[in-house]
Formats: C-alpha cells, structure tokens, sequence
C-alpha cells in the first residue's frame, strides 16, 4: 500500500503517532443551534478540529450553517489547525483550560484522551445511525466517549488485464493468503518488470496481518507485548517472503515515494495493497481493475482509519457540544456533502445513504469498501508509539533484506516493544 498514506498518521499528542484521515486550516466561525435541554439562551459552542484544512473549510461550515438553521440559539465557532500544529495546540489548550467545547480526534488520541479523563461520556447515543465497528473504535471501557466522524481503509486492488492475460482468476472476497500467493506467483514476471503483489513491509501492514493470522499485538492490559507468537511469525513471513520473490525488494524502490502507485498505474503491478484514497487517482488508469475485500490467513481482519467528535470534560456547554457533534457525524447534510466532495466516508450506518458513491463506475465492486468494515483491525497505542512503531519497521526491514532470520528480528522487536512499555 502506499506508503504516503501510512506517513500521514503520524505523531501526536504525549510522543505518540496518530493515524489521521485528513488534513487542516484557519479558523473560521458559523452559527447552529441549541440542543434539547440547552435552554432558552444563547450558547456558543467552540469546535476544534483538523481535518477541515486544505480545501474543505467551506464544507464544513456549510454542515454547520444547515445545524445552525435547524438549531438557530447555538453558535459554532469553528477553529481549524494544521494537522501539523493540531494536537499540539490541543495538549496545551486542554491543560491550561482553553480548549473548545468539542474537538476532533483521530484514534490513538482518542485513547490517550479518554484514558486520561479529558473526555465527556456522551449519553442518549443513537447507535442505530452508525456503522458498529466505527461506533466501538470510540468507546472506550465500556463508555461512548466519542462519536466517528469519518472513516477510510485498506482493500486489496488488482489489474483484471494483466490476470486476463495471465489466465489467472480474480480475487474474490473468499480468497485467503495462499489464493493470493499462488496467483502471484503465477502474475510475477520479472523479465517484463511485472511483480504479483505489493505489500509494504511495516509496522502498519504487520499488526494487521498479525490480526489476519488470529494473533495479538499487545496483552489485554496493554503492559506486554505478545507477538512473538506462532500467529506473528506467520504474519511476519506473508510479508517478508514476498520480497524479491512476488514483489520488489527495497533495492528495486519498494518503500521510496508514490513507487507503489506508479508500479499500479504504469500496468507492471498485478495486485496493491493500499487504501481507498488511491481511487481519485486511478480514475483515468488505461487498464480495468477493481477491488475486493483483503483475503485472510485463518479470519478476516481490515485496517480502518478514523477520525471521531468528542466533547470536552471541561465545557459548560456540554448539551449543546453533543447536539453538535451529533449532527456533523450522523446528518443527512453531512452524508452528501461528504460524499459530494470526496471527504472521507461518513460513518454512517443507512446504506441506502451512500448510494451516490456505490453508483459510481471505478471501482465497480465499491461495496468492498464497507463490506471491510464487518472485520476491522485498529492500531496498537502505547505512550510511546513511534518508537514503537520504528522499532518494529526495524527489525522487519532487517528480516526482509536477510540480516536477520523471521524468528530473530521478531524476538528482538518484542523486547524492544516491552522496554517501551516499561
């Protein structure tokens, strides 16, 4: 998968690294409305957020134009960040009492915020409106902390000319590891610079494969790591094997910027792991291809991105922050403009909802986006994640370029990933 991707969940909040779905801007303010409850004043409602930056400020405010005609008492002042700047500005805010009634979260801050008691429990959640598996990424011991606003994945994406000239069959959503070895196998020819698979040999791939093989990156508590196991060993060599045998190897620019989505776009790939943001991008590809859901080892498991609305546990104006984050995340408004404007997916759970962006032509098989979502993996959080997320990309880039055995570099990524935790 691209590589891009994976760098713009990056660090965040306390050392760690986010995985984000969105970028930032300047601030700006809109009016909504009060919530049940609210009373008969006027409330402002302060919305700190991210992922509005780089062109859809205006989509934003428009979502909070159409709450503000339905909800005329409440106003939202909008404050969009950098996501360069965002959650380091909100740790400062958020300690020293300023930030907004509501803000936005990626995943692994929403853990440390909740975790650390910034967070209000929101009450009356309407579970219905939500796709489950994006409701449960933002609740947190049992409490719904958080509400998801917008989500993307991963998905496998294969060129149907080249396994049409292979005579090879094309991946179908009950495929596992080994359909897709073996047809790699056959769709790789290395005279003709045509590799069978791409898959980046990382920490983010290897906690999903690890979850695709029944494996458990961390303990229950989160104090050990426990992937050093028969299941992380077979998650370890998916991906290492394919190396230099199915894919290119880090000598041929396997891991280097956009190589992945050239090697796709130029027809020398047959089958991508990378996420559906790709898809802008391939809309004027020369050749047919398509997408299925990611095959397995022993289960199914996807990795999702997404980012969520909280209200902050220090806002006077809880009721209303709630109203807001509510409709942003679950509105009508909200589901077309998203899908009008190509930002993100909204959560929701109505299908009939997304028929605008299931009816679109490439990718045909477009409902293995959400069909992803029944198997979804998120990534391990520890304080220190992109030490630990180095650490991992270490000894597996070590494994792959052979200075060390499978077995090796896994043993030593546990302990290093146990001295994090320490």
């Amino acid at each position: 998968m691209s590589n891009t991707r994976w760098r713009l969940t990056a660090p965040a909040i306390a050392g760690m690294v986010a995985l984000t779905l969105g970028a930032c801007a300047q601030g700006s303010a809109t009016k909504a409305a009060a919530p049940a409850g609210a009373g008969d004043s006027a409330v402002t409602v302060r919305y700190m957020d991210f992922s509005a930056n780089g062109g859809h400020e205006k989509d934003l405010a428009a979502i909070a134009a159409d709450f503000h005609a339905a909800n005329p008492k409440i106003t939202v002042q909008i404050e969009t960040t950098p996501y360069a700047d965002y959650f380091t500005k909100l740790q400062t805010a958020v300690a020293g009492g300023t930030a907004g009634d509501a803000f936005e979260l990626n995943y692994e801050n929403f853990v440390t915020y909740a975790k650390n008691g910034s967070l209000t429990e929101l009450a009356g959640v309407d579970s219905a409106k939500y796709k489950k598996s994006l409701l449960d990424a933002f609740n947190n011991s049992g409490k719904q902390f958080g509400l998801p606003e917008s989500f993307s994945n991963v998905v496998l994406f294969y060129n149907k000319a080249l396994f049409d000239a292979a005579k090879v069959p094309v991946p179908t959503a009950a495929w596992t590891w080994k359909d897709e070895q073996a047809a790699a196998l056959k769709l790789t020819n290395k005279a003709k610079k045509v590799w069978g698979d791409y898959q980046p040999i990382s920490y983010n791939e290897y906690y999903k494969a690890l979850a695709q093989s029944g494996g458990k990156f961390l303990s229950d508590d989160g104090k050990k790591a426990t992937f050093n196991s028969p299941a992380g060993v077979a998650a370890a060599n998916w991906l290492v094997a394919k190396s230099g045998k199915t894919m290119p190897t880090a000598a041929d620019g396997a891991g280097s910027p956009d190589f992945d989505s050239k090697l796709f776009k130029d027809g020398k790939l047959a089958m991508w792991h990378t996420g559906i943001w790709m898809f802008d991008g391939l809309k004027d590809a020369k050749f047919p291809w398509d997408i299925v859901v990611e095959p397995g080892n022993t289960t199914k498991a996807s990795a999702m991105f997404t980012n969520g609305v909280v209200v902050n546990a220090a806002s006077k104006n809880k009721a209303a922050a709630q109203k807001w984050i509510s409709f942003l995340s679950s509105s009508d408004v909200m589901t077309k403009i998203r899908l009008a404007t190509s930002w993100e997916l909204p959560p929701v759970a109505d299908q009939t909802k997304l028929a605008p962006y299931l009816d679109q032509k490439k990718p045909a098989n477009r409902q293995a986006v959400f069909d992803s979502l029944n198997a979804t993996v998120l990534p391990p959080v520890i304080e220190r994640q992109q030490e630990m997320q180095d650490a991992v990309d270490k000894e597996l880039g070590s494994a792959a370029a052979g200075r060390k055995t499978v077995a090796k570099a896994l043993a030593d990524a546990e302990s290093a990933v146990n001295a994090l935790l320490k």
